[in-house]
């Protein structure tokens, strides 16, 4: 199978592993297209011969591609890869409601969305949706095994709307617990900021999935404090307890912490089962391979919502 992959020119998180391990599986051409690129994909694929590949996978920010609905109805074997379509049930994002509107003009398509609630919200309007949890880069992000010097830590986004409910909590546990809000570069930075913390705290409330930094700092030898998703948990395998702690209030998060404070032993074995679970689990390596099963499932029939001048273009490409 040949799949054309079209992502951003500065994805962040960066992919090339998942692309790297992508190849190992199947024929893939992976295209790093700019912003205007990105924002005028008629353009781009007047010069991409579209009949040499059984599949497209679009992997590129919602807000370059959610206006070019109409180009992208006409493409066979269409497989959007979303991570923010958790934002699509965010009653706080601008993005309310606009996935589903977007994803009810491409009929043809398969979605792979990073939530397990949100993929079976979906599914229930209809879509071709699959749940593939997010991961983390292992060539960047590993336990260095070094002594850590600060005991509670965050290290994340908190201005858009979106995190009202993530910058609230973190707001109020700085108030009464010695929580320090990092920043750091991606890469090596990065990876040294999330080596440098004991307990790391997930708020992601709200959002009803797990965000990428929750494996990237499991992966770094963290003990994850998260925020309790339902039944992400299950979804991913996380058991409560044994790969990290669970938590729905500040209250439970102190009581947490006054805990492992009290036995740090239980909190480095924590920490370990974290880690080994998600190297083992969430990877790219391992989003790689469940990406490529989705690539060589069968396909749901096409029917191409109207005709006009660019389908008749993209019908030429494809007889080249």
């Amino acid at each position: 199978m040949r799949v054309l992959a079209l992502t951003a020119e500065s994805r962040l998180p960066d992919f090339s592993a998942v692309y790297g391990a992508l190849s190992r599986h199947i024929e893939i051409d992976v295209r790093r297209l700019n912003k205007d690129q990105q924002r005028n994909l008629k353009e781009y694929l007047r010069n991409v011969v579209l009949g040499g590949y059984e599949r497209i996978l679009l992997d590129l920010p919602f807000k370059n591609v959610y206006r070019q609905v109409s180009l992208l109805a006409g493409l066979r074997g269409l497989l959007i890869y979303e991570e923010d379509a958790c934002q699509n049930y965010l009653a706080t994002s601008q993005w309310c409601g606009v996935f589903s509107r977007f994803y009810k003009r491409l009929p043809g398509a398969r979605i792979v969305v990073t939530g397990a609630s949100v993929a079976r919200r979906l599914r229930s309007e209809g879509f071709d949706v699959a749940f593939i949890p997010k991961g983390y880069d292992p060539h960047i992000l590993f336990d260095e095994q070094k002594e850590r010097d600060i005991e509670l830590g965050f290290i994340g986004r908190t201005a858009s709307k979106a995190y009202q409910g993530r910058k609230e909590l973190l707001d109020n546990l700085s108030a009464c617990e010695p929580l320090q809000l990092l920043r750091a570069e991606p890469g090596e930075h990065y990876r040294h900021a999330l080596n440098r913390i004991r307990y790391f705290v997930s708020a992601d409330v709200g959002l009803n999935e797990y965000m990428a930094k929750n494996f990237e700092a499991m992966a770094s030898g963290c003990l994850l404090l998260a925020w309790r998703q339902g039944e992400e948990e299950q979804a991913i395998g996380l058991e409560e307890g044994r790969h990290l702690l669970l938590y729905s209030s500040l209250n439970e998060l102190r009581q947490h912490l006054a805990d492992l404070r009290a036995n740090p032993q239980r909190a480095a074995r924590i920490a370990r089962a974290g880690r080994d679970f998600v190297t083992c689990n969430c990877s790219h390596y391992s989003l790689a391979i469940r990406l490529a099963k989705e690539l060589e499932c069968d396909w749901p029939p096409f029917t191409p919502l109207r005709r006009g001048g660019w389908l008749q273009l993209l019908d030429m490409l494809r007889r080249v």
